[in-house]
């Protein structure tokens, strides 16, 4: 799965700290702390009709994560919300669009790794796209990767963190076997999530999805089990292994970026009938409604 450039995002607007600019002329200083070392944190929100699904959980989220990692400074949410606002504006964006939020430890007076070089607060850099969620609705193929997801005595997985190579050498390894993405286990062998989204698995009149021990507590993940629990659909979070995913009837992926995406296959193995089962298809439908009515109005 490899996503297509959009022209309507050829000449986007980017907002770097309050100021917006093109996309060819945005750019942070190479004594940012993103740069430096990657710290920073960051959130995925999806705009529907001038509303952002689950705005405020996602806000929470990255204010946690920066707590967690003792930024000196973080912006309040009524600067956020004003600060995409002014981004959606600016690009004449009201609907189908994908934002990327990083807020970075923000710029040191001389390179390393200490926090106490920074001292003129944190860098928050909003990115909008003109994006469809990305998955192919009709299914995906995973493979497993031989890369691991840590669990809290390496990092602690609740933090929404901008170190992402873990993912990235899982996301390499399914490019090379010609898959869309890639199952990551965790430390123990148990299912963790992929390297971009959350699992869920269908055996029988259950759906079952991993503990989040080894990945971060997806939005879009909760948002599922909440329609479970609305829906009296039973379901069950345990540790999953890859012997009962490959004899799962169903399979789907979960992200703010994909929405819900069935699973066809799995390390060369169909997944149930090998197409889109009728509980992932139902709630494909409800979490449709579920954006249509809710969201924080920003526009």
């Amino acid at each position: 799965m490899l996503q297509k450039f959009n022209d309507l995002n050829k000449d986007l607007i980017v907002n770097i700290n309050g100021k917006l600019v093109h996309r060819d002329q945005a750019g942070v200083s190479p004594f940012d702390s993103v740069v430096q070392g990657g710290d920073a944190v960051w959130e995925g929100l999806r705009l529907y009709k001038g509303r952002i699904f689950r705005l405020y959980m996602h806000l929470d989220r990255l204010a946690d994560s920066a707590r967690a990692l003792a930024f000196a400074e973080i912006p309040s949410h009524e600067h956020i919300v004003s600060e995409i606002r002014k981004t959606l504006e600016a690009n004449q964006m009201t609907d189908s669009v994908h934002l990327r939020l990083t807020l970075t430890r923000g710029v040191k007076y001389t390179s390393g790794m200490d926090p106490r070089l920074n001292t003129k607060g944190p860098t928050l850099i909003i990115l909008a796209e003109h994006k469809a969620p990305v998955y192919d609705k009709s299914g995906i193929k995973l493979i497993t990767s031989t890369f691991r997801r840590p669990t809290g005595e390496v990092l602690d997985p609740r933090i929404h963190h901008n170190n992402l190579l873990n993912s990235i050498l899982a996301k390499i390894q399914a490019n090379a076997a010609g898959a869309d993405d890639a199952l990551m286990l965790d430390s123990r062998g148990f299912i963790a999530e992929t390297n971009a989204t959350h699992v869920f698995f269908v055996r029988g009149n259950e759906i079952m999805t991993p503990f989040t021990h080894a990945c971060p507590e997806g939005i879009t993940r909760g948002a599922v089990l909440d329609l479970c629990a609305q829906h009296r659909i039973p379901y069950e979070i345990r540790d999953i292994s890859i012997a009962e995913a490959y004899r799962a009837d169903e399979m789907f992926c979960t992200g703010t970026m994909g929405e819900i995406a069935p699973v066809l296959e799995l390390d060369g193995r169909k997944i149930g009938a090998g197409n889109s089962g009728p509980v992932t298809l139902d709630l494909c439908d409800l979490f449709k409604r579920m954006v249509e009515r809710e969201g924080d109005k920003v526009l």
